[in-house]
């Protein structure tokens, strides 16, 4: 499916047409104090004030749903629910690392597995927004010796360029492998250029969620800034937004004072994919994403409609009622019955388990990070169709304790 203006035009007018606009609001939440009860802006927006009978009803029943479904001595995180920067509902237990007794709190950075798409896209689009990329440009004009001659930006950012997982490059390469190397992002994209391993599908011909592609994304934006990536995320998003508590995660100085992922009480052991960067590797929390979401409500930080291009779904165009679509670094589900699209990101990686979800027609930001092998933080998005979408539907649902999530995020 071909993206078309016609298409995105009419995504964008329906966006607008069921959420609130900026200029329908009107407290600056720029200037409310980073406290307890609330999360300030590094921008000026305008977002109107939340009536202590909002804040009663929702925590309820926020509460009722938390205690039943996440909380449990399985789960080890952070959760938050906020509404225009005023905090509806806040948790942290668990250990960043049981061995030396650090707890986790506000400030802790979890591991935030593929909920690290959400930023390296937006990285991304904050380079669109500069003239420095353009979203359908050829990946070869910034990394010539790549060998999909047809991939673009684009098709790298919705999983529609068809190249190969890199967790299946040892079954492809077979003895050909070594398993005891620490691969960088730079021998993914050697690795490519050495095998010219077969497209799965030819490019922008269908979905397939692939870790690889925002490999590629990452040393995209290492060329297009001069950076490396850990500096580029820190001068595009981290520090525009004040995420004090966001890094990318280096392999070889961070092991010991990044916070651990654990399945029971026994820590996951580094494998060789621990180093690559661009699809996993941000440590955050989640008052910082919802810094982060916040600053997509300005257009400051952010073009409106580039950001729509995130928001729009690009593989589900032919499908009469489509259940679920992928945008660019976001996911998208349409609940029943009347298809309302609800937008998100999950994240597993080890032993964390994330779940990032911006509720913009009601200017509502829910986030779990958990770092304790378990699916608890996905139900989050049966909270959230039911309490803002105000359809119970049973999206995801915890599994019973000692099972597994099905595939890797």
């Amino acid at each position: 499916m071909k993206f078309t203006l016609i298409t995105f035009l009419i995504s964008v007018f329906c966006y607008f047409s069921n959420g609130k606009s900026s200029h329908d609001l009107i407290t600056d939440i720029h200037k409310n104090p980073d406290d307890s009860l609330h999360v300030a802006s590094t921008y000026p927006i305008k977002m109107g004030p939340v009536s202590e009978a909002y804040i009663n009803e929702k925590r309820r029943k926020i509460d009722s749903f938390y205690n039943k479904n996440i909380n449990s001595p399985y789960y080890s995180g952070g959760f938050i629910v906020v509404k225009n920067g005023r905090v509806l509902y806040e948790d942290y237990k668990g250990y960043a690392n049981v061995k030396t007794g650090q707890k986790i709190d506000a400030t802790t950075p979890i591991h935030l597995a593929s909920v690290s798409k959400v930023l390296t896209c937006m990285a991304v689009l904050r380079l669109v927004q500069q003239d420095n990329l353009m979203l359908d440009e050829k990946v070869t004009d910034w990394l010539p010796k790549f060998p999909y001659k047809e991939t673009t930006i684009r098709t790298l950012l919705n999983h529609r360029s068809g190249i190969q997982h890199y967790a299946n490059f040892p079954a492809l390469m077979k003895k050909r492998w070594d398993r005891r190397k620490i691969l960088t992002n730079q021998d993914i994209f050697n690795l490519l250029v050495a095998n010219k391993f077969r497209l799965k599908t030819p490019d922008d011909t269908h979905f397939d969620y692939c870790n690889t592609n925002y490999v590629i994304l990452a040393l995209i934006i290492e060329k297009a800034t001069g950076l490396n990536y850990r500096q580029a995320m820190q001068e595009l998003v981290f520090k525009p937004l004040g995420m004090k508590n966001t890094y990318v995660f280096n392999y070889e100085t961070d092991r010991d004072t990044a916070s651990k992922s654990y399945r029971g009480n026994t820590i996951f052991p580094w494998d060789q994919f621990d180093a690559l960067y661009g699809d996993k590797n941000i440590y955050s929390t989640p008052r910082d994403l919802v810094k982060f979401d916040l600053g997509t409500y300005s257009s400051d930080f952010i073009n409106p409609e580039l950001l729509q291009q995130a928001y729009f779904g690009y593989s589900a165009g032919h499908v009469a009622k489509p259940i679920k679509d992928y945008g660019l670094g976001m996911r998208m589900r349409f609940l029943p019955p009347t298809g309302e699209k609800m937008i998100y990101h999950n994240g597993w990686w080890h032993g964390n388990n994330t779940s990032f979800v911006p509720v913009k027609k009601d200017t509502v930001t829910v986030v779990c990070l958990g770092n304790k092998y378990s699916n608890r933080p996905y139900s989050t998005l049966s909270m959230v169709s039911s309490l803002f979408y105000k359809k119970k539907t049973a999206i995801e649902t915890p599994l019973p304790e000692g099972t597994e999530p099905e595939g890797a995020e």
